[in-house]
């Protein structure tokens, strides 16, 4: 294991009408809440109502901003961030998904600071202060709720951008099953993907001796195999909802990169993507990830015979040791469409292979050159890997 250093900060509470508890909690931190969401199916189900209430009988002062779409937009974040400044708001509330609280902690980066906020996801300032957030999840995936990141889009110039900051870590997270029932299954099969995702970006990595983590991966990966179908084809499981939804939140809370180099290729890759066709982050990366693994397995092949053996339950090859790891890849393919998820760009309806140069290029110049850590790759890496994935 390598030396390291674990902070998550992030209180939950977790279960049935948790959401009710918001208003005194947020009371605790500052007298005035922006409430921040996305599309209408937090209206529509009543939930806002309910948070409404419950930060009004706290006696606390609500201001709104909705619209949050996919992939977040700088443009609304902006709006965002004058409300906060133009009204005094000392703490921000989201409700929705990984793009809402990626939204959300943006607002949170740019409010007390003169900067331009985007300069921090281009790497160039790091926040002077952040206002306190807080999360009512409805879509379990990205794991924003307890995350130290956010990822951002740039409307005009096509730029998908990541920053990191321990104090961006919500300050508490509602976790509540019940609330993502009427999520549809496109998007609850795409927060699986995404999570399963993150544990991989952890466990394919080159540090020795992470047996503990190891094992706490393919435990987090196994559950979501053993959940993840039940909570897209019966919505109303709340059982399945509860074990995917406390799975997702792990997968991307830290715990289970602790004492490893971690990789982020795949993401790296899909980001462009994204930001280039719009799709959702989870289907994108059932696309991405896949491809990566059959181009880089040679550089360290006994972490994909594990990965095989004890999260897919594949028997080992001794006379074909190839055919182990690609029976592991070929069953996690399978386990995604499974799910209705996308395997390859077309799939996703994208036909363009002229683009596949300019994704790989912008890809290793967001990322100073290379991106990856498993294996480092180039450009023509990147390039090869999106061929892999057409």
């Amino acid at each position: 294991m390598d030396n390291d250093v674990y902070f998550n900060p992030t209180k939950v509470f977790f279960g049935k009408g948790t959401e009710l508890l918001v208003g005194e909690e947020i009371a605790k931190y500052s007298q005035k809440v922006l409430l921040h969401y996305g599309g209408g199916s937090a209206e529509r189900s009543g939930l806002l109502d309910r948070i409404r209430k419950s930060l009004k009988d706290a006696g606390l002062a609500v201001f709104e901003l909705g619209g949050v779409q996919p992939n977040p937009r700088l443009g609304l974040i902006y709006e965002g961030i004058n409300i906060c400044r133009h009204n005094g708001i000392g703490f921000i509330l989201a409700v929705g998904g990984g793009s809402v609280i990626d939204s959300a902690k943006a607002i949170a980066c740019g409010t007390p600071n003169s900067d331009d906020v985007w300069d921090y996801f281009l790497g160039k300032k790091k926040a002077l202060a952040i206002l306190p957030i807080a999360t009512v999840l409805t879509i379990p995936g990205a794991g924003s709720e307890s995350s130290n990141g956010m990822v951002v889009t740039r409307e005009d110039t096509m730029e998908k951008m990541a920053y990191e900051d321990e104090r961006s870590r919500p300050v508490f997270s509602v976790l509540n099953p019940e609330l993502t029932y009427t999520v549809p299954p496109y998007h609850t099969a795409a927060g699986i993907v995404d999570a399963f995702a993150h544990i991989m970006e952890r466990y394919f990595t080159n540090t020795e001796d992470v047996d503990v983590t190891d094992r706490m991966c393919e435990g987090v990966m196994k559950s979501l195999l053993r959940y993840g179908r039940t909570a897209v084809t019966d919505p109303q499981n709340y059982r399945a909802r509860a074990e995917t939804m406390w799975a997702c939140k792990m997968a991307h809370d830290g715990t289970l990169g602790v004492g490893r180099e971690e990789d982020w290729a795949s993401h790296m890759i899909e980001h462009e993507l994204s930001a280039k066709y719009d799709v959702s982050h989870g289907a994108g990366l059932s696309v991405i990830f896949p491809a990566w693994m059959k181009y880089v397995y040679s550089n360290k092949p006994e972490r994909f015979v594990q990965f095989a053996m004890r999260v897919f339950d594949v028997e080992y090859s001794f006379d074909n040791q190839d055919w182990t790891i690609k029976e592991g890849i070929k069953r996690m393919m399978t386990f995604f469409k499974s799910l209705n998820m996308p395997t390859s760009l077309r799939d996703l309806g994208i036909n363009d292979k002229d683009s596949l140069g300019e994704m790989a290029r912008r890809c290793v110049e967001h990322c100073g050159g290379s991106v990856g850590h498993f294996a480092e790759l180039g450009e023509a890496d990147v390039r090869n890997i999106l061929e892999i994935a057409y």
